[in-house]
């Protein structure tokens, strides 16, 4: 992960502790895919608190001079995305959280849950 892509990671996690989000936890994903650099998820206690802890990094990256490619998922406030290009925001309620497990998928293991019944190699 480049210095550029580290400092994006620092503003967002303090974003982030600012509105007490939990759980924080920031992945590097440099080996894993070319679409970005590092993501960082956190969950929220309630779809408002999810939504501003997603708004309070887009102010904040804003206002330290990045730019944020788009949000997704802010009318619900369930799970609200932040695209600043080389960093993704995953801000999700923990149920929520816990269904999709991001890190696990990202953090390059394979699942535990298995639909299929096949190999992973065949998946």
């Amino acid at each position: 992960m480049n210095e550029l892509t580290q400092a994006m990671r620092d503003v967002a996690v303090a974003a982030l502790e600012d509105i007490k989000g939990k759980d924080i936890l920031a992945l590097d994903t440099t080996e894993l895919t070319d679409l970005f650099d590092c993501m960082v998820v956190c969950s929220g206690d309630s779809n408002r608190q999810v939504r501003a802890l997603a708004n309070n990094v887009a102010v904040e990256l804003k206002a330290k001079g990045y730019d944020i490619v788009g949000t997704e998922g802010e009318e619900s406030g369930d799970w609200v995305l932040v695209d600043a290009g080389e960093l993704v925001v995953h801000v999700m309620l923990p149920a929520v959280r816990d269904y999709y497990n991001l890190e696990q998928l990202w953090g390059g293991q394979k699942p535990t849950f298995n639909p299929l019944g096949k190999s992973w190699t065949a998946v």
